[in-house]
Parts: C-alpha cells; structure tokens; sequence
C-alpha cells in the first residue's frame, strides 16, 4: 500500500465508561468494578479511529452537543489521527453517553442516551464532493446522515458500506436499500429477517432484497457471505481466541472491512482481514482502545488463513 486510502465515516459519537465485572448483574444492588475507562467511542467513531491505525485517512462526519462532552470527544479522536473538521456541534444538545459492563468472559451490556437535538437530520452533506474518499461507513445511529452519506457515495461509484446493527426495523428498511455493501450483525439480521432463520439463511434472505453486497456476522461463529458468482452463502471462519472484551468488536470489524474494500481487496480477503482484526481486538480489555495495528492484522490474517 503506497498512497494510504482516505475513507468517510458517518455516525454516532459517544462518551464511553466502561466498567469490567466479574459477571453481569441480573439483580439490583451495587457492584465494584475491578478495572474501568472512559474513553471517546460509538460505532462509526471506533471504526474510524481503527482504520486510522490500520493505515487509512479517516474522517469522521458526527454530531455532538456544543458542550464539555463534546469538546472532550473531538479532542480523544483527533488524537488518534482522525480528522474531525466535520464534526457537527449542536448549540443546547447534549452529548452522547453510554454506560458500559463488561464481564470476565468478554460479554457485555450497553446504556446508551442520545440527545435528539443533536441526532436530528442534517440538511447536506458537510462536503459537495466525496470524490476524495475511496470508501464511506456509515452505522444506524444518525440516520439522516447515513442516507445522505450512502446514496451520494453509490452515485459516485464508490463503496458505500452500512454497518447495520442493533436499530428499529424502519431504520434499518431505510438504509438497506441504499448500500453497495452490507454488513448486518446478527441481531439486525434477526430484526430483519425474523427469528427462525440462521445467520446462513438470513444473509441468502437478505441478498436475495439487493443487489448490494451481503454479510451476516455471527462473533466467534465467523461471517457468512453471499456470493453472487455462485448463487450460494459462503462460510468465513473467525480465528479462535478467548476473549477478555467483545466491545467494539463489531466496529472493528467494519472499520477493517471498509479499509479492505476502499484498497481493493476482494471481498473475501477483506472479510478475512477484518476478522482478524476483530478477534486480536477482542483479547483486549477497553472497547475500541484494544483495536490492532496494520501489522498486528497481517500476521493474524497469515497465521489463520496461511497462503495456499
């Protein structure tokens, strides 16, 4: 890779404070927390701060109160090399939090609270020409930019990647149509497709309504893929580890897809390359703070899937 590619990512940004536990609670009471952080995250934030440390040029195009919070979240994410000259600030809204338990298994709960002053819709893009970027990611928690963001990508001929997770069902209809590549967790497949259906048979189910790249994650299971070449879902496996912290796992994932795709990788050497990048992430305790580096990946990619 000699000239670093440059990709958008679109959505949410949020004060995180994670908390680890020895188990989840399933009662109330009060619970001391052996270890904890608090760090600038949310979906596309983290996938942009980790394409950054995977060799991209990222910005972030999010939105934010004109508060504290927000000063505090731009300036964690500027450090790590992304630019944030897009970052909306919302004069009166308050910035996104989310409270987060990690238990010794890697399992997690989220309490997140987003302002609807500062998610209301913007009315543009906050740049005419995405032409510079080779890829955008957008997540489902800023809807109104996502869309914007996706059918102006596709009409460039540019990748326009959704991160469809956890979201209403009208959200999630809203967006699908938009994307050139879908990757859809496991519970958004599930919001979609019903609860019947296997991670397999929900990405045919889902290719089947597109033309747009399909992709069901199912965690330590791996991916599944629909392979239009062929007709059929295809299997990637995930490397096995034992993890210490799931958070963020997802947005690794999609952060090194995006980086794959936006360098040309084929498809399913970038579901590889994120994979691998997922999985080193999740022997990391602190959400988005464990994502690799470019080279870390590569060795996981080499040891996993070894040159034929």
């Amino acid at each position: 890779m000699n000239t670093p590619v440059k990709l958008l990512s679109v959505g949410a940004l949020t004060l995180d404070t994670i908390l680890r536990v020895d188990t989840l609670p399933t009662h109330q009471g009060k619970f001391i927390a052996p270890d904890g952080v608090q760090i600038a995250s949310g979906m596309a934030s983290s996938a942009a701060c980790v394409a950054r440390r995977l060799g991209a040029e990222v910005s972030l195009w999010a939105s934010t109160g004109d508060d504290a919070v927000g000063d505090q979240l731009v300036a964690r994410i500027e450090a790590e090399g992304v630019d944030c000259s897009f970052v909306r600030r919302v004069s009166g809204a308050r910035s996104a939090l989310s409270a987060i338990l990690v238990d010794t298994h890697g399992e997690r709960i989220i309490v997140p609270f987003y302002d609807k002053l500062a998610q209301a819709d913007p009315k543009a893009l906050p740049t005419q020409d995405l032409t510079p970027f080779d890829a955008v990611l957008v997540d489902v928690r800023w809807p109104g930019a996502a869309a914007l963001a996706l059918e102006a990508a596709r009409a460039i001929g540019r990748p326009a990647i959704l991160d469809a997770d956890t979201a209403s069902r009208d959200v999630l209809e809203r967006l699908f149509p938009l994307a050139s590549h879908i990757v859809a967790s496991e519970p958004a497949a599930v919001i979609l497709c019903g609860e019947e259906r296997s991670p397999q048979k929900a990405c045919e189910a889902l290719a089947r309504r597109t033309d747009a790249f399909v992709a069901v994650t199912g965690g330590a299971a791996g991916s599944w893929w629909f392979d239009r070449s062929v007709g059929s879902v295809r299997h990637v496996a995930a490397p096995r580890i034992k993890a210490v912290d799931t958070l963020a796992a997802g947005d690794v994932f999609h952060g090194a897809f995006a980086v794959g795709l936006a360098e040309a990788m084929p498809v399913e050497q970038s579901l590889r390359f994120a994979s691998a990048a997922a999985a080193l992430k999740c022997l990391r305790f602190g959400g988005r703070l464990g994502a690799p580096d470019r080279a870390e990946t590569l060795a996981m990619v080499a040891a996993h899937w070894p040159a034929d």
